[in-house]
């Protein structure tokens, strides 16, 4: 490498760093400042690699996403709808108290204590917890059109009632909530779902 020219930075781990960093600290508390010392550049590699800080966050929501998915499609692939709900929120305690990355949750953490001029990043944040929900709602219409579930089942309800639980999960690990104890209240709340 010729004297003076400065080292490329690794994109993939700058963006893994910036995820965290959101994760831990949420994005109004996040400076382009923090970014940059986090990341190792300086704030014109950082525009220039990722856009603005918004735009880097919602690169980050893709990855902690990618990162998230598979227990929800194992979640959702479980023969009945109370199977699933439990295989869902053991995922999430289980996800929430990973050793190698912090507590919680990302799409809740992320957009706690934002400013009025920063509403659209909560609506960002609620959207990809959006996502879930739909796929929960969809699995339990399927439950419903499948016999597992009897007709009358609220499944918009239901779906937010497992969401608000997976919720409350991240939110008491993020306040150190043991991992053991998360399980035990996971496996309690997939008991709301009719089944087994």
């Amino acid at each position: 490498m010729p004297r003076g020219r400065k080292r490329a930075f690794n994109r993939d781990a700058a963006l893994d760093t910036a995820m965290e960093l959101f994760w831990r600290q949420g994005y109004a508390s996040t400076s382009i400042a923090d970014l940059t010392a986090a990341m190792g550049i300086n704030p014109p590699s950082l525009y220039a690699a990722f856009g603005n800080k918004r735009a880097l966050l919602e690169e980050a929501l893709e990855l902690y996403a990618g990162e998230r998915a598979h227990y929800l499609i194992e979640a959702l692939a479980e023969p009945t709808a109370r199977l699933a709900v439990r295989r869902f929120l053991i995922g999430t305690a289980e996800a929430a108290t990973l050793p190698d990355r912090p507590a919680g949750c990302l799409t809740v953490q992320g957009g706690l204590a934002c400013a009025e001029e920063d509403r659209e990043v909560v609506a960002l944040l609620a959207a990809h917890r959006g996502r879930t929900r739909q796929a929960l709602l969809e699995r339990f219409e399927k439950a419903v059109a499948d016999g597992d579930l009897s007709e009358d089942t609220d499944c918009r309800a239901l779906a937010l009632c497992v969401v608000a639980a997976a919720q409350g999960l991240n939110v008491e690990a993020a306040s150190g909530t043991s991992r053991d104890e998360l399980l035990a209240a996971a496996k309690l709340a997939a008991a709301v779902v009719p089944g087994l």
